[in-house]
């Protein structure tokens, strides 16, 4: 039997455990619990908490309004917003009560690399009868894992840390690892990659990082996870103004879900073969950096006009997604914070889905909604390819201004690239929470990659 998590307490030894009591809207109470809640404003609208005090003036139970429907997503706040304890989900569905509870896992994570926090008792949730607390951990591990390497500073994230981390991946699931880095970019053929990262300083030089799990299992189907690792963007020649580089150590988030969602699909033994392939670059300036009017070699045999050099994910991610290519892919899954036409479009917390298949469109949006993990679906927009074309190449990095919708564009650049022997989706993320609420802190979100998880276990079940 797997160990509880930390925070978790087995149903049997729930004894004494503060009930959670779900309220919805316009909900009326009965007792001591529903004069409090009138004192207090209590409705039961979505989000509202209050905890109701016992004779002894410990908490006697806590009401969590649920507003029309209620949201499992809802109890992410609670370690934040609780009184220390041990604390009970009164919710009679199974599934919402198994999602709560991984929620309420996802809102415990802190990031406290370079701040000591004041020491608190801990808020403790009793698991829910059927839950598959190995299961949860691992999907709790994995967002952190992602959130953490996001949340870290470029200068203790660069190209290097990022290969560390897949090399320890890689070594605890038993798959095998290939790293091309600096100059033998440009002799195996990734040319992009290297053009991106040239001007970095040499122990942050750019480098392919692939991992190969099961590959000798042919009968199986092969997934191939792509990440953006751009790890610091400067912008390049084209460099970005101060208030738009502040928070530019997110855009290796890419690589943080490809790695974190790969080492998920290890842990579950998923019956399919899996490479995971991350380009790792920084986009810095100095007298080598690749300079706009450049025309740039890829992988795939196609040149590119570079007409601003902060369009450099979808460079590097021209020659990653070429290389997953070659492999024959079953399904093709890119992560990268691409754009910000994306947050235009739709915001920081509901990240676009681009894909062309329509099977693999229905499965993604029906397991994001059924984990709470939110995605849409955005247009490959045929009419826009043209935006691409390029006078004296074969397409250009900065599409025609007339198309206006970047993120659709970005996306059908790297549908140039994508593998064609299956299905292949594109996931613009944010990867980031701009306003800090309970559970959800300011800094590096994980996003899209619940879902995808959730997709791949209904694709390829064991």
């Amino acid at each position: 039997m797997s160990a509880l998590h930390p925070l978790l307490v087995a149903a049997a030894d729930g004894a004494g455990a503060v009930p959670i009591r779900i309220v919805s809207a316009g909900q009326a109470l009965d007792g001591a619990a529903g004069r409090w809640a009138t004192l207090n404003g209590f409705e039961g609208k979505a989000g509202q908490l209050l905890v109701v005090a016992g004779g002894d003036g410990a908490p006697a139970e806590v009401l969590l309004g649920a507003g029309q429907t209620f949201d499992p997503m809802t109890a992410r706040g609670l370690s934040a917003r609780l009184p220390s304890g041990l604390y009970r989900l009164e919710i009679e569905a199974a599934d919402a009560a198994h999602q709560a509870a991984l929620a309420f896992l996802l809102g415990t994570y802190v990031f406290d690399r370079y701040k000591v926090r004041p020491d608190r008792a801990p808020v403790r949730l009793v698991a829910p009868e059927g839950l598959d607390v190995a299961e949860a951990s691992r999907i709790v591990a994995a967002c952190a894992l992602a959130r953490e390497m996001v949340d870290t500073p470029a200068a203790d994230m660069g190209p290097l840390q990022i290969e560390t981390i897949a090399r320890e991946i890689a070594e605890s699931a038993g798959a095998s690892i290939a790293v091309t880095e600096g100059d033998a970019l440009l002799d195996e053929n990734y040319p992009a990659i290297h053009a991106v990262g040239r001007a970095a300083a040499p122990h942050r030089a750019p480098r392919l990082i692939e991992i190969g799990w099961k590959l000798d299992q042919t009968q199986l189907p092969l997934v191939a996870l792509v990440g953006k690792g751009v790890v610091f963007d400067t912008g390049g020649l084209d460099l970005k103004a101060a208030a738009g580089m502040r928070n530019m150590k997110k855009d290796m988030g890419g690589s943080a879900h490809a790695l974190a969602l790969g080492r998920l699909v290890m842990q579950a033994d998923l019956p399919a073969r899996l490479v995971v392939i991350v380009a790792a670059v920084e986009n810095a300036v100095s007298g080598d950096a690749f300079r706009p009017g450049d025309i740039l070699n890829s992988r795939k045999g196609l040149t590119i006009e570079v007409g601003n050099t902060d369009a450099e994910g979808r460079l590097i991610l021209a020659d990653a997604l070429t290389r997953a290519g070659e492999y024959g892919p079953d399904l093709t899954l890119d992560f990268a914070t691409l754009t910000g036409a994306a947050r235009i479009a739709l915001g920081p917390e509901l990240p676009p889905l681009y894909t062309d298949d329509e099977t693999l469109a229905g499965q993604l949006l029906a397991a994001s909604a059924a984990v709470g993990d939110p995605l849409w679906r955005m247009p490959l927009w045929a009419g826009y390819r043209t935006a691409l074309d390029a006078e004296i190449a074969d397409l250009r990095n900065d599409p025609a201004g007339w198309a206006q919708a970047g993120s659709v564009t970005a996306a059908l650049f790297l549908q140039k690239f994508a593998p064609t022997t299956g299905a292949w989706a594109h996931m613009d993320i944010f990867a980031w929470n701009p306003r800090a609420r309970p559970g959800w802190p300011e800094g590096g979100e994980a996003q899209a990659l619940r879902a995808c998880y959730a997709m791949l276990k209904q694709r390829y079940p064991g």
